[in-house]
């Protein structure tokens, strides 16, 4: 976990790699309450005898699923002395190259690309890499935005 002192700081870490963070399980339990949640049941994630025939050879998370995961897993890479509440603002693109097979971990790693301050805080937009145990190939790849509160949003 690194930890910067301020905004200023991390605006400083503009193209530095952060990470990779911890392995995160992807198990069975996980797949069917993100189903359940989302009314997603598609065969390829529940369906582990289907599955076994399909063209992963067994079910896969929904790639939703990996981009839900993103910000509780960068959170785990550093954090922001002096900011009182951070956002979700949206994502600038996203693509899954690879899939993440039921049973395995992921993990991730974070690129800082931009800090835009505005008064009470700033933007950030950070590229943030997940990769699979076992894989060759990113699962997840996503452009994401934040809003970082120094002071409460107006």
């Amino acid at each position: 976990m690194r930890t910067f002192a301020s905004i200023d700081e991390l605006a400083g870490a503009v193209g530095e790699p952060l990470g990779p963070g911890p392995w995160f399980p992807v198990d069975k339990r996980r797949v069917e309450l993100f189903a359940d949640a989302t009314d997603d049941h598609q065969w390829i994630h529940l369906d582990q005898e289907r599955a076994a025939a399909g063209p992963y050879g067994g079910t896969i998370a929904h790639g939703y699923l990996t981009l839900s995961l993103i910000p509780a897993l960068v959170g785990q890479l550093y954090r922001v002395d002096g900011v009182r509440m951070g956002i979700n603002y949206g994502l600038n693109r996203v693509r899954f190259p690879a899939p993440v097979r039921v049973g395995s971990a992921v993990r991730v790693v974070a690129t800082i690309d931009q800090v835009t301050p505005f008064d009470g805080g700033a933007q950030l937009v950070a590229t943030v890499t997940v990769h699979n145990d076992g894989g060759d190939k990113p699962v997840c790849v996503a452009e994401t935005v934040s809003r970082l509160y120094t002071d409460p949003p107006r």
